[in-house]
């Protein structure tokens, strides 16, 4: 493989490993490279359109008399009423029982007035006004903060302790932080910022480039303790020079969960020798495990929470996700602790939204920079986007037996265990496991397989990512190098989420082949001494 292949991103080198496995005539491509979903929820949706077709509606009565295609922003008063009448016309209709259900628990459980949540939707649909406020809508901020509480903080953290500020997808949410950091002087050029590998691949890619020049300190999750964190490892953050650590919970793409013995050991941490330290913490596969806690949970004082609802929803396409952040936070702190003429220079950044910067919280300056401050007042994610989102949450919140979960955990473990017998193994299952991407350790399969005299020689023969190039040419699957994800071990990162279980047979099936392929040459090799 070149050396320009191999600097690459591994999503930028998926765009090769497609090409060659297109390029084999009349044969079929496999492409577990991505994490895609091919499953999607259906019922929010449906909820979407019936809101939409209600909202049209309620838009249409404004300018009735006019015929030319005009509307007008919806009444609030008598929405509930119009709504019932509604409702009763398209009884049977999918997604009007799920409104009318979530305007009931918004009511009952959260204290919101059905006449409220029920206009702040007909105008999100219509996307009829700018977002205000610009973190997010008031009534779909409490109602995603209830779903965010319950998921990922198994209600440690209450609703109310905390704020959001709704982004483009976990994507967005990245960039913000990153630029936020570095305008708040919160880091600086030449920082230590420390990883838990392996990591999805920007996280590593990011804080090197010329705009951030951050130095970054890998801490490593272990394979054979079930990828998590040894204390050794988490020692490194002993350093006070490391000013933040970044974590994906579970991991991509090991896909586990930090366990409780990491958890402790890091607010240990914490509370003895790091109370300074800054963590964000990415939970989007968090929604695909059992009895989660996120680090937000237990130190949400040092911690921001990114979430996306792109996977567990089949979402990725809308681009939805959130930012989170204590109302009590070191990040408040450490801007509070700058000196002045640091505060005096940010006092000239944010002037124009404030007669008081300095008491701008870091999380409604992440919104401003968003917009490059001057665009502040039309900053926030789009209303339709923030009523999708909502109606994901509600969609949770209201399943009690959480039935859909359970469904979809169902699908990906049955994906997983049909790989690995594909391949000629025993699946492995982890309690801390939720398998969305299975890391394919090359040299634990070859072992496995053929014993550790032919492991040895095969690695010494290939590479993870030589491996997947020849996989690609010769039987039309993508993988993903694990050595992109600063997986130490050649291996292959496998998504389990966007292909269908004969899919997952024929990977299998293919990675045995080219294992079995080299095992011939070892032979051969072996024979001929």
């Amino acid at each position: 493989m070149s050396k320009e292949l191999n600097a690459l991103s591994p999503f930028e080198l998926k765009d090769e490993l497609i090409r060659r496995a297109q390029s084999r005539q009349g044969q079929m491509m496999l492409n577990a490279g991505r994490g895609n979903p091919n499953f999607l929820a259906t019922r929010p949706r449906h909820a979407f359109l019936r809101i939409g077709d209600f909202a049209l509606k309620e838009a249409e009565r404004s300018y009735a008399y006019l015929s030319s295609g005009f509307g007008g922003v919806p009444e609030k008063k008598g929405i509930v009423n119009r709504f019932d009448t509604y409702a009763m016309s398209n009884e049977g209709t999918l997604g009007i029982n799920f409104i009318k259900s979530a305007l009931a628990f918004c009511h009952d459980h959260l204290g919101i007035s059905k006449e409220d949540i029920l206009h702040e939707m007909t105008q999100a649909y219509l996307g009829c006004n700018y977002p205000v406020p610009p973190r997010m809508l008031e009534l779909s901020e409490t109602i995603v903060k209830t779903y965010l509480s319950v998921e990922l903080c198994g209600t440690k953290i209450r609703s109310d302790e905390f704020d959001i500020f709704a982004t483009e997808g976990g994507t967005a949410a990245m960039a913000y932080l990153f630029r936020s950091f570095q305008a708040n002087g919160l880091l600086k050029q030449g920082d230590k910022v420390a990883l838990i590998t392996p990591i999805f691949s920007p996280y590593l890619e990011i804080p090197i480039l010329p705009s951030y020049g951050l130095e970054i300190i890998h801490i490593k999750a272990v394979e054979n303790d079930g990828w998590q964190v040894p204390q050794h490892e988490l020692n490194k953050l002993l350093d006070k020079e490391i000013k933040l650590l970044f974590m994906v919970n579970p991991s991509n793409p090991p896909s586990v969960k930090m366990n409780d013995g990491f958890l402790n050991q890091l607010v240990d941490l914490l509370i003895g020798r790091r109370s300074d330290l800054m963590i964000v913490t990415d939970d989007v596969y968090a929604t695909f495990a059992d009895n989660f806690h996120s680090v937000f949970a237990v130190c949400p004082y040092n911690t921001i929470c990114v979430y996306s609802f792109s996977k567990y929803f089949g979402a990725t396409g809308w681009r939805i996700g959130t930012i989170m952040a204590h109302k009590n936070n070191i990040f408040d702190a450490k801007l509070a602790a700058l000196s002045k003429g640091e505060k005096k220079h940010l006092d000239k950044r944010y002037s124009s939204l404030t007669d008081q910067p300095r008491k701008l919280k870091f999380i409604d300056r992440l919104v401003a920079d968003s917009r490059v401050v001057a665009l502040n007042h039309t900053a926030g994610l789009s209303l339709p986007q923030q009523l999708q989102m909502t109606l994901f949450a509600l969609s949770n919140l209201l399943d009690e037996n959480q039935n859909y979960k359970a469904e979809a955990k169902r699908l990906i473990q049955r994906r997983h265990d049909i790989l690995y017998r594909s391949i000629g193994l025993v699946p492995e299952n982890d309690e801390n496991s939720v398998d969305y991407y299975t890391l394919v350790d090359l040299e634990k399969l070859s072992k496995s397989l053929h014993g550790e005299n032919f492991a040895k020689w095969f690695i010494g023969k290939t590479n993870g990512a030589q491996f997947v190039l020849r996989l690609a040419d010769e039987t039309g699957v993508v993988l993903l190098p694990g050595k992109g994800f600063d997986d130490d071990h050649p291996s292959a990162r496998v998504s389990l989420a966007n292909l269908t279980e004969y899919n997952y047979r024929a990977i299998g099936q293919s990675v045995r082949k080219v294992i079995d392929e080299f095992k011939v040459k070892y032979d051969q090799e072996n024979c001929a001494d």
